[in-house]
């Protein structure tokens, strides 16, 4: 497929087929192209924590209900409950986490050389934008792949059950959630009416305001 057609592609699917499961070998590619996705310095400080297992995806579930309200993207009008009940049909779902304490450590390398490991120095925390990009990339990669994919947020208050749970550092932050499946016919968002922005009116050449050609 090529990369422009995964682009106009790419949705939010937040229903899948429960009797399908995702290839392994398939899985594994889409989580090693995730990988290739760019990371300031070279730093690498994302990681992904795949939940492939019944048991893993129901605790999951388990603790974001217990600790917090619907993530975001949960539907309109019903408490997200149609969200959560096509959600929990997913039979993957790939936790994105990001590491400050790497990029503050490749930082202070001789060839970055900021020695005081400072993150005010950061104008944008990019451990969490590289995250994004990893997160964006598997997206893509879905889509190449056949399959479906959402991504949405843990609760705040969630955070720390979760890390806890599965053995992650309390350092490493909770970016979002990636969750894989193949697809099954879901109902459009509702935020979708909104439509998309014309690049006329958010795509500024040269100065704020100069405007973009409309196509």
């Amino acid at each position: 497929m090529e990369l422009s057609e995964a682009v106009r592609r790419r949705r939010m699917v937040r229903s899948y087929d429960p009797s399908r499961e995702v290839d392994g070998a398939c899985l594994d590619r889409l989580l090693r192209e995730a990988l290739r996705a760019p990371s300031a310095g070279f730093a690498q400080g994302r990681e992904l924590l795949v939940l492939r297992r019944a048991q893993e995806r129901e605790l999951f579930w388990r603790l974001t209900a217990e600790h917090g309200a619907p993530p975001p993207r949960a539907g309109a009008g019903d408490g997200g409950g149609r969200w959560l009940a096509g959600m929990r049909t997913a039979p993957v779902l790939v936790v994105v986490l990001s590491s400050p304490a790497t990029y503050l450590e490749r930082y202070a390398e001789p060839d970055k050389g900021w020695t005081d490991r400072d993150p005010g120095r950061w104008p944008v925390p990019y451990w969490d934008v590289d995250a994004g990009m990893a997160a964006h990339q598997l997206l893509l990669s879905a889509v190449d792949a056949g399959l479906g994919a959402c991504f949405f947020g843990v609760p705040s208050g969630a955070h720390a059950a979760v890390r806890e749970s599965f053995g992650v550092p309390a350092e490493r932050r909770l970016v979002g959630v990636v969750s894989l499946g193949h697809p099954a016919p879901d109902r459009r968002s509702p935020s979708l009416r909104r439509g998309r922005r014309p690049a006329a009116e958010v795509v500024h050449d040269g100065r704020y305001g100069g405007g973009w050609p409309a196509g």
